[in-house]
């Protein structure tokens, strides 16, 4: 596991404004501890994934894994507060909404599982009694909420806390100094604790140790996740597949941007293809100037085949680009995304989960 995660680690003079921010969300956690400001209880189940630090640790991919889990069963809401998207307030996604005006993952979500409900709104109590209001046929039976676990103004019925393996929240700092959004005993709130990005090599001294030294309480149970892949596909039809098998004479152009395309990349090397990459940060909504140094940095690639390859979220911003004309959407190709769990692991992780739902609604006839 790395330690050198933290781009901040030799930055002793942030911890000034560390220890500000550290008195700050410990003031407001207490406040909600107290019951001073108040958290909300709903009488449906409501299952938040979130994380302790900045950064993407995978909350898309496991959302649209509870999704597939409970969509058969269930009515399902997912809400999001719509990062970077141009509309306010609340939202309720439908056909003519743009990933501008609800975001990218919650459009990627939408459109993925057109059959369940997508919601943004940086209020998630409003979010959640606007879907709780909507008529009983639409009502949703399960609601997911997307990166709400420091949203203490809802009381989730069940919170799943991810944390990346080469990030891992017990060897990172409070913000500006690390990546934490709060100190590491947040966890303490959670009812289950996803290891994502796990190695597919981990030996199982690795695992106990992770457990170790997450110190956590005996009634949090513990799962690695595994980042997985599924088939390339074309921008312009997901039904299309890559055309070809790379080859060391083919070359592609991988563009990413999210938070850590590190994993990413290392997928594309495994096809043994002449690689080369451009970065740009998590969310980036490509700009002509980027859309420019693309395609150049593309025709300057030499192979008997060559594409473009991006990632799943990008995908969403690239095809609705206006800089980028048809003939070169042509070229551009994703690769999906969706994690995974050991064949064990993900039957007690599904269980857990279809579990803790039934005893929420007998509880609820109960009252």
């Amino acid at each position: 596991m790395s330690d050198n995660f933290s781009t901040n680690k030799y930055a002793f003079w942030l911890w000034p404004f560390t220890f500000l921010y550290g008195i700050g969300v410990f003031v407001r956690n207490q406040l909600f501890d107290w019951g001073i400001k108040k958290s909300h209880r709903y009488p449906v189940p409501v299952i938040c994934v979130g994380n302790l630090a900045v950064g993407g640790t995978g909350k898309t991919p496991h959302i649209e894994y509870l999704v597939r889990l409970l969509k058969e069963k269930y009515r399902v809401a997912v809400v999001s507060r719509g990062y970077k998207r141009t509309s306010k307030g609340f939202v309720l996604a439908a056909p003519q909404h743009t990933y501008r005006e609800i975001g990218d993952e919650p459009y990627q979500i939408y459109h993925k599982y057109p059959d369940i409900l997508v919601a943004v709104d940086g209020n998630r109590c409003r979010a959640i009694e606007k879907l709780l209001a909507l008529p009983d046929h639409q009502r949703p039976e399960v609601i997911l909420l997307d990166d709400a676990f420091q949203h203490r103004y809802v009381k989730p019925s069940f919170s799943i806390l991810l944390t990346d393996y080469n990030r891992m929240f017990y060897q990172d700092r409070l913000l500006p100094a690390g990546r934490l959004r709060e100190p590491a005993s947040g966890r303490e709130r959670a009812d289950a604790v996803v290891v994502t990005k796990t190695p597919p090599d981990l030996k199982p001294l690795e695992f106990r140790i992770t457990e170790t030294n997450m110190q956590l309480q005996a009634h949090q149970q513990v799962f690695f996740s595994y980042v997985g892949y599924d088939p390339v596909c074309s921008l312009l039809s997901a039904s299309q597949k890559l055309p070809f098998i790379p080859t060391a004479d083919d070359a592609v152009l991988v563009v990413s941007g999210i938070a850590n395309p590190e994993s990413f990349v290392a997928e594309v090397r495994k096809w043994k293809w002449q690689v080369e990459t451009l970065s740009f940060p998590d969310h980036h909504d490509f700009k002509e100037a980027d859309v420019r140094s693309i395609m150049q940095s593309f025709q300057r690639l030499k192979g008997k085949h060559k594409i473009i390859l991006t990632t799943e979220k990008d995908a969403v911003r690239l095809l609705h680009n206006k800089y980028i004309t048809g003939e070169q959407k042509k070229w551009i190709y994703f690769l999906p995304i969706a994690i995974s769990f050991s064949d064990k692991e993900m039957e007690a992780f599904d269980n857990m989960i279809i579990k803790h739902i039934q005893t929420f609604q007998q509880n609820k006839i109960l009252w």
